[in-house]
């Protein structure tokens, strides 16, 4: 199990680099497609920022390897992969069309990916035991 574990983060190490790679290159219009229209903020300056974190989050990823580094990681990966929840949800509410997902069913069907994700960052990195409560 130890090893599917540095697979899996690995994997998430890799896909949010190469993802924040892409908010500030190629993909960076169609992110800017998923910022909410409420948010207070500059569309393109959230999809650099979030770029950013997103780097620095798939660099964590893969280099740290300690244990409570490696926790605090996943739990920043985790929390940031909430905050981004609203996006996809701004998605599929506005029928916006990005990355392929050109029907209400494709982004409906997204929305049940970023738990995965969530639950992905937690267990990959051993972050979940963060939120556990020790025994007194």
């Amino acid at each position: 199990m130890k090893y599917i574990k540095v697979l899996l983060q690995i994997g998430l190490g890799f896909g949010l680099l190469s993802a924040g790679i892409s908010h500030l290159t190629t993909a960076r219009a169609e992110f800017r497609a998923q910022v909410p229209t409420w948010l207070p903020f500059d569309a393109d300056f959230v999809v650099i920022a979030s770029g950013i974190v997103e780097i620095s989050l798939g660099l964590g990823l893969l280099v740290l390897w300690t244990q409570l580094p490696r926790k605090l990681i996943g739990l920043a990966a985790a929390l940031f992969f909430i905050a981004i929840f609203p996006g996809n949800l701004s998605q599929w509410i506005n029928g916006l069309s990005a990355f392929g997902l050109d029907t209400d069913q494709a982004r409906f069907v997204r929305l049940f990916f970023q738990p995965v994700l969530v639950v992905w960052a937690l267990v990959s990195t051993n972050a979940y035991r963060l939120l556990r409560r020790k025994k007194t």
